[in-house]
């Protein structure tokens, strides 16, 4: 038993860290649940970027995203990742680094499922880590997509969720 009190009162990492980002959604103007998503490419390389936390699970925390973009192949290519997610308002930070697992199966498809219908469409026309020859030839692909998949496209293959388990005995 933890004899932690205050902000780091229990045991469990995965509750605290919930708890952090319930109080911060209360005091943060925006995206309190922004990570700093670090990840390294083929030469060892670091590269670091934003990204949404989506769910704080019982032994993971997971985000979702293309996984033909750079960040996806990276992460991977090593099956590792770190990411801070900071609460400027609270002057808190969780830090996380270690490995991960592809998030793809019905857990994917229901928050795919969950999301608007221009986010959906969004993801079939997004070319991800690509120059973007204009946002009137991304309109192009988002017309092209709704009239090929319709007004309820299926996840694509190519999207989903990236999650850092923990490896707790």
């Amino acid at each position: 038993m933890s004899d932690r009190g205050g902000i780091f009162a229990g045991d469990d990492p995965f509750i605290i860290a919930q708890r952090w980002l319930t109080e911060a959604e209360e005091t943060e103007p925006n995206d309190p649940n922004a990570i700093a998503l670090a990840t390294v490419d083929g030469q060892g390389m670091p590269n670091v970027r934003m990204v949404l936390l989506k769910e704080i699970e019982a032994n993971a925390f997971v985000f979702y995203t293309n996984y033909e973009s750079a960040k996806a192949e990276e992460i991977l290519g090593s099956s590792k990742a770190a990411f801070v997610l900071h609460s400027k308002t609270l002057r808190r930070q969780v830090r996380v680094r270690g490995h991960v697992l592809k998030e793809d199966g019905p857990q994917a498809d229901a928050y795919y499922a969950s999301r608007s219908l221009k986010s959906r469409l969004g993801a079939w026309a997004s070319k991800q880590s690509r120059p973007l020859a204009s946002r009137a030839s991304l309109m192009a692909e988002v017309a092209k997509i709704t009239a090929t998949k319709g007004p309820n496209p299926p996840r694509p293959d190519f999207w989903g969720g990236i999650s850092h388990h923990s490896r707790r005995n």
